[in-house]
Parts: C-alpha cells; sequence; structure tokens
C-alpha cells in the first residue's frame, strides 16, 4: 500500500470571513496570507494545525474555477491535499487512469499535481511530495511557530454512489478501498450517500472540543451535537 498523508483541506467561501470563523471556532494562529494563489484569481489564508493545514480561498473574479464552484453550490470544502513521497509513480498512475492534471509544479522543495475534479469527483484533488517531508511551502515560511495543537484526522465527502467514489479517489491515490471508506497513513476518508458530490465534512481533533462547539454558539453558527458548520463543511470534533 502507498504512504500517503492527508496534508490539507481547503473550504472556497465568497468571504475571507469564514477564515476568521474558523480561526476563532477553532483556536487557530496568525494565517499565511499566499501570494501565489493569484494564479488561480484567489486571495487565501492558510492556518497551521500541528503538522497539517487547513485553508480558505476567496475567488477574486467569478471567473476563475472557485467562483464557478461557488455559483454551483455556495461555500465548500474546495481542494484536499494529499502528501505522497514518490509524486512521479502517482503522476505515472493518474495518467494511466486517464485523469488530468490540470497544475503541476516542480521546485526543490515541493512537487505538486492538481487532477481534475471531474475526473476524479467531488473536490480538486492535489498529490504532493514534500522535500524534507516534514516541510511544507504552502503553509508559508515559519509555520511551525504559528501552528496550533490539533490534528486532520479525516473527511466525509458525499455521492449518490459513494462506493463508485471511494473506489475512484483510491485509484488516483494508491490506496485500495475498503467499500467506502479509504485508509490512509494518518487519516480516513469516509464516503456517504448524499445528494451531491460534495466534500462535505472534516474531520478535526482539538484539545478542547466542548470549548470549540462553546465558540461556535456564540458566533451564531449552526451547530449540532459535537459540530459546527462554517464555510459550507461541517467541521467535526474528536
Amino acid at each position: 500500500m502507498v504512504e500517503i498523508r492527508l496534508r490539507q483541506l481547503v473550504i472556497a467561501a465568497e468571504k475571507l470571513d469564514v477564515a476568521a470563523a474558523l480561526a476563532e471556532v477553532l483556536g487557530l494562529g496568525e494565517p499565511f496570507p499566499d501570494p501565489g494563489v493569484a494564479e488561480f484569481g484567489l486571495v487565501n489564508r492558510v492556518y497551521a494545525i500541528g503538522d497539517q493545514f487547513l485553508e480558505v480561498v476567496v475567488p477574486t473574479a467569478l471567473t476563475a474555477p472557485a467562483g464557478r464552484f461557488l455559483a454551483r453550490g455556495g461555500d465548500g470544502g474546495y481542494m484536499a491535499i494529499f502528501q505522497t513521497d514518490d509524486l512521479a509513480a502517482a503522476r505515472a498512475r493518474v495518467d494511466a487512469l486517464k485523469i488530468r492534471r490540470v497544475w503541476n509544479i516542480d521546485l526543490p522543495d515541493i512537487s505538486a499535481s492538481h487532477l481534475h475534479p471531474a475526473d476524479v469527483g467531488a473536490a480538486i484533488v492535489s498529490i504532493d511530495e514534500a522535500r524534507p517531508a516534514a516541510s511544507w511551502r504552502w503553509g508559508g515560511p515559519g509555520w511551525e511557530t504559528r501552528a496550533s495543537a490539533g490534528k486532520l484526522t479525516g473527511a466525509v465527502i458525499t455521492s449518490d454512489v459513494p462506493d463508485r467514489l471511494a473506489a475512484r479517489w483510491g485509484a488516483a491515490l494508491g490506496v485500495d478501498a475498503k467499500g467506502s471508506m479509504l485508509q490512509l497513513t494518518d487519516a480516513v476518508l469516509e464516503f456517504r450517500e448524499g445528494t451531491q458530490e460534495r466534500l462535505a465534512a472534516f474531520r478535526v481533533s482539538v484539545r478542547d472540543a466542548g470549548s470549540a462547539i462553546a465558540r461556535a454558539k456564540a458566533l451564531g453558527l449552526e451547530v449540532s451535537g459535537t459540530q459546527a458548520r462554517i464555510g459550507g463543511v461541517d467541521i467535526v470534533f474528536g
């Protein structure tokens, strides 16, 4: 089995207020605004949580891909970024599957390929190889000093045929699907039945989930049990 980590989850939103709410509820540190995302017609905020990352992107033009995403369904889960130690093999695998790579980059410290959401389903999937493995250019300089305690433990993706979508994501990532689940090195992807293909929920472990829920209620966010809805995504604590 391929060793592959969940390294970053991304929300697309109409306003950066979503980033502020996410930071308030989760107790996140100072964000990194990455000037590089201007290439995609975006502004963003990237937060480090442990050695993983949560990002909110906001399109600067409705013609940007994220703008079209918002026009179809509003704020929501937009992208999932996975880390491999062999991107060359991953690129060969997705090419053989006829999954289009819509963006590729090779820098001294990181290489990445974005996969077309129409080919994998539900969201943009990015497969990245960082050098060294513990680094992460997309988190910005000094992200280690800005990281808050916590961990991304998984995500929920919805589809009208969840097993089929799980198999497609698994094929792209090089991970065998077990029914509607993908077990990664450090996280679990769960595929559930839903009316839309959507990156619907992020599973997050934080030091004090009760306080996070209380902060979400204070902000007037939709809360149910141990989850709060932020930017069209259910943030599930525990």
